[in-house]
């Protein structure tokens, strides 16, 4: 491993979750696992940190399956046993399968993830579990910004901590100040299993759109793309507009 990636990761992920209080003293947390990189550095560095803090928690990794042919939910459980001595947990759905099909009127990552997030909150639900991690990054909560801006007219994005349901649930992002390049070497040097995803929409999503024009204006420049994130917390609202009607 590492030393410098691991370091990186793990420094900006104490940050986050000193600055909002993300993990207590006997926390149960149920960890989204999508079988991608951040998933699985999220839960791996939340499994590293218990042996070596005094804070104690418990973490329950779910991973929920869409249904597609050639999934690979087998192999992320034993990855998770073999790496982790966790035991993930597969809920087996046939969301995808169904948001891919003609029944189907709305946008079918739309549906796809609304089904996968409620399935989620049930399973916090049936494990005694209050906070629900997941592993968006830096660069997720920037570019969400962007899709909520452009595709629905609302300046809004992902927050590190998000009570919901009248705070029965808390959604934590301890990777949120973790930029994704840095994931991406960490995973690297981690040798984390590479799983293909089935999904026949994974590279036609509003988001790679987004993200494509994230990078064209940021252009390689980290000082540029920080500065558009710390924007985020730093809103003058004397200079912005009162809300609007529909503009023609």
């Amino acid at each position: 491993m590492s030393d410098y990636s691991y370091k990186a990761v793990n420094r900006d992920m104490g940050r986050v979750i000193h600055d909002y209080d993300l993990i207590s003293a006997g926390d149960r947390i149920l960890v989204g696992v999508s079988g991608g990189k951040d998933s699985l550095g999220l839960l791996w560095m939340l499994a590293e940190r218990l042996r070596r803090i005094p804070i104690d928690y418990q973490l329950v990794p779910l991973y929920v399956d869409p249904g597609f042919d050639g999934g690979f939910a087998s192999e992320l459980q034993q990855w998770c046993r073999r790496q982790l001595d966790l035991e993930l947990q597969v809920e087996y759905t046939d969301h995808g399968i169904v948001a891919h099909s003609d029944e189907n009127l709305e946008n079918p990552c739309f549906l796809c993830a609304r089904r996968r997030r409620q399935r989620i909150f049930e399973k916090a639900e049936e494990t005694g579990c209050s906070k629900i991690a997941l592993g968006h990054h830096k660069d997720d909560i920037l570019e969400t910004f962007f899709i909520n801006m452009c595709y629905t007219g609302v300046m809004s994005t992902m927050r590190p901590a998000q009570q919901m349901f009248d705070g029965k649930f808390t959604i934590i992002r301890p990777l949120a100040y973790v930029d994704e390049d840095r994931l991406r070497r960490f995973a690297a040097a981690m040798d984390f299993p590479e799983f293909v995803n089935p999904c026949p929409s994974g590279d036609s999503s509003k988001r790679r759109e987004i993200k494509e024009i994230v990078a064209g204006l940021t252009r390689g420049k980290k000082k540029i793309k920080n500065n558009m994130f710390r924007s985020l917390g730093h809103i003058n609202m004397d200079y912005m507009l009162k809300p609007a009607g529909r503009l023609r």
